[in-house]
């Protein structure tokens, strides 16, 4: 095949035979595609969002590309299109049985003169699944799931790849559950926990302490075990994400089961301190769902 330009209206009808135009993620809303994937570096966050669902994350070479007609994507978010990319495998980060060739379908933003970007030579990193029965197609957990790859983004994605499969790996976080806080007998002192809800029903606490003349300290804790020596996670790892960028904004007042107004005021404030050590949860796109 020619590597360039193609013959687009027999090729999405080839893709539209085989089922390409309409991969997963088109019977949602279109999400914004990720405006700092071309040029600008992803956060922790938004390869974090991709990672968690993909299971197949690798570095790839596009090779041929062609852009869809708007009336074969009309889901596509505006300044953007939905493109045909074909690309050869040079690293696999997870998955199996992944060949050399892989073909898929991808929204990116326009460029300044409203018209695709030529992607052919570009490495990315892709965050995808295979499509059963069809070798070398890929569904992209997103429509914005490539990257450009750098070393400092493949570095970052590794990092979040190994944590995910970490048998002490910190689950989503659902809700959370019950906040109470409980005065000491001195003035200035008391404890807060915070007990989170989970997708697959692990324990996550997080205790926050006061001590007269004392700054208040918090930590968290994936065991059963409240912790009390326990200590905020690092900011760019799995465990901050999972907290800094699923809490709620603000301490749900039905969550907080304190006994007295004090109480409750004390448990809000403390909540706000974590949120507060944590930092802002910084995203480049809208996180799919």
């Amino acid at each position: 095949m020619p590597p360039i330009p193609f013959r687009v209206p027999a090729l999405a009808t080839a893709l539209a035979l085989a089922g390409l135009t309409s991969p997963a993620w088109s019977q949602t809303p279109a999400q914004p595609a990720i405006r700092t994937a071309f040029p600008v570096t992803a956060t922790y966050a938004d390869l974090a969002d991709l990672a968690v669902p993909a299971r197949i994350v690798a570095r790839a070479e596009v090779t041929k590309m062609a852009p869809l007609k708007p009336e074969q994507a009309p889901d596509v978010a505006p300044g953007h299109v939905r493109v045909y990319l074909e690309a050869r495998t040079t690293a696999v980060l997870i998955g199996s049985d992944l060949g050399e060739s892989l073909r898929f379908l991808a929204d990116v933003p326009l460029d300044a003169l409203g018209k695709a970007p030529k992607l052919r030579k570009t490495q990315v990193l892709l965050f995808a699944q295979a499509v059963p029965g069809r070798p070398g197609e890929l569904r992209l957990v997103a429509p914005d799931a490539i990257i450009p790859a750098t070393p400092e983004v493949e570095a970052t994605t590794r990092s979040i790849l190994t944590a995910l499969v970490a048998p002490d790996a910190p689950p989503t976080i659902t809700r959370l559950r019950e906040a109470l806080h409980v005065s000491g007998n001195l003035v200035g002192e008391g404890e807060t926990q915070l007990f989170l809800a989970t997708a697959n029903g692990a324990p996550v606490s997080i205790s926050i302490l006061r001590r007269p003349g004392e700054p208040t300290r918090w930590g968290v804790s994936f065991t059963e075990i409240v912790d009390q020596s326990a200590r905020p996670p690092a900011k760019d790892t799995l465990a901050w994400y999972r907290l800094a960028c699923f809490l709620p904004p603000a301490l749900p007042p039905q969550a907080n089961l304190s006994g007295s107004p004090a109480d409750r005021r004390a448990a809000a404030e403390d909540y706000a301190l974590v949120l507060s050590d944590l930092g802002p949860c910084t995203r480049s796109r809208q996180p799919a769902g």
